[in-house]
This record gives structure tokens, C-alpha cells and sequence, in this order.
């Protein structure tokens, strides 16, 4: 078989990416070794947010402020045009749009967030800064500072892969479902790509699984290893929504459903359903396949707990169901999108760390443009060698 590109991964990242190469024009074959949807994109927060994850000042000492700002207008962009998207698309995943903020719960962290307030602002960026009556009023939180976003939505990241997996289909993109590549071999011109079912010969091999697979371990030198955690609780009672002031039951005085917190790592507070609470964090180094089930026990109460000081009144809610999922993050907290000198033919999207999804739309971008030739002059912030 003999394709233009190949898609490995049928993540939120490698569907939105086929769709991106299909509407192109391009013949794309998507594989994926288990089942489209069902990884790390069902776990995900189901945020599309307009910042990268990284704190924008942190960002500019890394990869300095023509880059730190670049990708931040990437990200922005990315969130409205991945919005857009899936209306066009009418992709039916409970699409809201809702704003965010993140939140200081204390002393240190809110200098910090000024800090970064004022490191935006010097870049260019409108920031919106919220004080304690309009955090407590907003967000139900006592908090001495934090900074608003008014773009971005809310989503549920399973269903949306599987419509854009769909619309891919629809442009032409063949989707392998229970395919995993067993060894990608490549000459000057052609790379092919084997699979139990036979070879794939393709101009290119983009690879969207997030980290390096046991193929590309050589690659693993780039990234930190992590589990994060994530907790929904069961079904949160009218009066202590009430009570707290966050969510769905004033939503029309409301324009923040979205809190990150600056604790490092962050957590992130969302509701789901419209009485239940999602929250994540807790992150851990990676954890071993044993002592899975046992960590997130442990977790599962860390993050009621934590939930819990941030807003007392939902003390005695039980969680309804706990998870983990697994991340890469690189050194400077932006992902890895585009080529590898050692692997001729190849495009990747690694250590996505941003805790949102917005970034497998940026991902489908950059990597079209790579392939087509066509690179915005900022792109090179997101390659290997920065």
C-alpha cells in the first residue's frame, strides 16, 4: 500500500492532524493501535485554552521574548480557530465557550502572577487582572489576585476525536483502528511503515503519540515523565453550588467556568455535567504499571482534600471516579512539533505538558506547514533544536 502521509496515533492530536493533511488534499492513513479516542485524549481536561501552560514570563527566559511571544500568539489564535472548527464541523461534543482564570491563593504566588501580568503586558498582551471581591464573587474562592481570560471553551475531548476522526473520513483520510506500527524503516526518498497487517509506503510518517513510543526511545532524552491525576466528583447539591458561587448556577452573571490555580503543579477546577465537579493535578514523577491502581487511590483523596481548601463547602462530597494519565514535558514547557535530524521523513508532536487540548490544534498546524513547506518565521520555537 502506498499513501502520502501516515498518521500514527489516533489521539485528539493524530485525528485533528488527519483532518488537517485530508482537507489539504493529502492522502492520509491514520493508524491506531488500540481504539481511536479512548487514550490519553479521553482523560484529558477537556479545556481549550488561550495560553500554552507556561507562565509567560518563565517562557521568555527560556526561548526569549520573540519566541515566548510567537507561541503565545499561536496558542490564541489555535483556541478561537479549533472553537470555529468544530462548530463548522458541527461536531457534537458539548462545545461551550466559556472563559478561565488563574487564580493566587497565596502571598507567593500572587507576586509571581503579577510578575507575569507585567512581563505580558510589556510583550503587548491585554491581561485582564481580577481583584479579591470580583475572585470571591466570580469564583467563590478568597484569593488575593488573578488573571482573567475571556477566550476558550469547554469540550468533551472523546467525543470531539471522534468527529474530527469522522470528518477526516469524510475528506478521504482511511482510519486503521487496533494497528500498532511495529518498526518504521526509511530510505533517502520513501519511508515505510509495517504494521501486522502489512507495509505502508509513505512521503511521511507524522508521528502524534505524545511521547516517544519504544521506536523512537532515542528520543526520550528530551523529555520529563510524568502522571498527573484528575477526580469528578459525584453530583454537587443546588444549595452548596449556590453557596460557592462558581459554575452553572448563576451562569448568566457568570463569565469564568475555568479555574487553574498557580500551585506548582497547577490544578485545574471545572464543572462537568452541571453539578459535578472536575478537578486535576496532583502530579507525580511517572509511575510503574503495578502500583497504578494503588497511587491513584492515594491521589483520588490528595485531590478531594485539596479541592476541599479551596472550597470548603463541598467537604463531605465523595469523588464518583478517579484516573491518571500519563505526559512528557520538555524543559521549557512547550512541545516538540516538527522534525528530527535522525529521523528522515518524520514529523512529531511530543510534550504537549499545557493541560489543555488546544494544543493538538496548534500541533496539526505547525505540522502542515512543515510538510507542505510553508513555515510561519516563529514555527522554529516548537522545533528540536532550540
Amino acid at each position: 500500500m502506498q499513501t502520502e502521509a501516515v498518521v500514527v496515533g489516533g489521539g485528539l492530536t493524530g485525528c485533528t492532524t488527519a483532518y488537517a493533511f485530508a482537507a489539504a488534499g493529502l492522502k492520509v492513513l491514520l493508524l491506531e493501535a488500540d481504539q481511536i479516542g479512548r487514550g490519553a485524549t479521553a482523560y484529558s481536561s477537556g479545556w481549550i485554552a488561550e495560553e500554552p501552560g507556561v507562565a509567560f514570563a518563565d517562557l521568555e527566559k527560556a526561548v526569549g521574548l520573540r519566541g515566548a511571544r510567537y507561541a503565545w500568539q499561536v496558542w490564541r489564535r489555535a483556541a478561537l480557530d479549533f472553537i470555529s472548527l468544530l462548530r463548522r464541523l458541527d461536531i457534537k461534543c458539548h462545545l461551550e465557550e466559556r472563559g478561565s482564570a488563574i487564580v493566587a491563593a497565596t502571598t507567593e504566588q500572587a507576586a509571581r502572577l503579577k510578575r507575569d501580568q507585567k512581563a505580558r503586558r510589556e510583550a503587548g498582551f491585554d491581561v485582564s487582572m481580577m481583584n479579591p471581591l470580583a475572585i470571591k464573587t466570580d469564583l467563590g474562592l478568597d484569593a488575593s489576585a488573578a488573571i482573567r481570560s475571556k477566550h476558550g471553551a469547554t469540550l468533551d475531548p472523546y467525543r470531539a476525536c471522534v468527529g474530527l476522526a469522522a470528518a477526516a473520513a469524510d475528506r478521504g483520510a482511511v482510519l486503521s483502528e487496533r494497528s500498532p506500527v511495529r518498526k518504521i524503516t526509511f530510505n533517502r526518498k520513501i519511508a515505510t511503515v509495517m504494521t501486522a497487517n502489512g507495509r505502508i509506503r509513505t512521503r511521511r510518517v507524522v508521528v502524534a503519540t505524545g511521547m516517544p513510543t519504544p521506536l523512537f526511545k532515542a528520543l526520550a532524552r528530551h523529555f520529563w515523565f510524568h502522571t498527573t491525576y484528575a477526580v469528578q466528583t459525584e453530583p454537587v447539591p443546588a444549595k452548596i453550588r449556590q453557596q460557592i458561587g462558581f459554575g452553572r448556577p448563576a451562569r448568566a452573571s457568570r463569565s469564568t467556568d475555568v479555574v487553574r490555580d498557580s500551585a506548582q503543579p497547577p490544578h485545574i477546577i471545572r464543572w462537568i455535567d452541571d453539578d459535578r465537579i472536575l478537578i486535576t493535578g496532583a502530579d507525580s514523577e511517572a509511575i510503574a504499571p503495578r502500583l497504578r491502581d494503588k497511587v491513584i487511590v492515594q491521589r483520588t483523596g490528595q485531590l478531594m482534600y485539596e479541592l476541599s481548601t479551596l472550597y470548603p463547602e463541598i467537604s463531605g462530597i465523595r469523588p464518583d471516579y478517579g484516573w491518571a494519565a500519563d505526559y512528557a514535558r520538555t524543559a521549557e514547557g512547550l512541545p516538540y512539533l516538527g522534525p528530527h535530524r535522525n529521523y528522515p521523513h518524520h514529523l512529531f508532536a511530543f510534550g504537549d505538558s499545557s493541560r489543555s487540548v488546544t494544543g493538538a490544534y496548534v500541533a496539526s498546524r505547525v505540522l502542515l506547514r512543515h510538510h507542505s513547506g510553508e513555515l510561519d518565521r516563529g514555527d522554529d520555537v516548537f522545533g528540536f533544536h532550540r
